[in-house]
């Protein structure tokens, strides 16, 4: 039972993954696209801890904390890019 859930979400997740993408490509303003790789970071973690769990090792949940220290510069330096023009003073 356990199994079939953990596989339901996993789709689950790759269509969220899937919806991300199209707004990330046909977002009509930037803050649309930023928020749209926003959450793709957050699906992708989600997906990489699922696939942890579903195979039994530790190891993807190091990179699955890889992925969100990245992904949160990655959106802290995209903020502040928007609201000053530059990342670096």
């Amino acid at each position: 039972m356990l199994d079939w859930s953990m596989i339901a979400v996993g789709v689950m997740l790759c269509i969220a993954l899937v919806l991300n993408l199209w707004r990330l490509l046909i977002g009509p303003h930037v803050v649309d696209r930023i928020l749209a790789l926003d959450t793709m970071y957050i699906n992708s973690i989600a997906l990489i801890l699922l696939y942890g769990m579903y195979n039994g090792t530790q190891l993807y949940f190091e990179a699955a904390l890889l992925i969100a220290m990245l992904g949160f510069v990655s959106s802290v330096a995209f903020g502040k890019y928007l609201l000053r023009g530059d990342i670096i003073e």
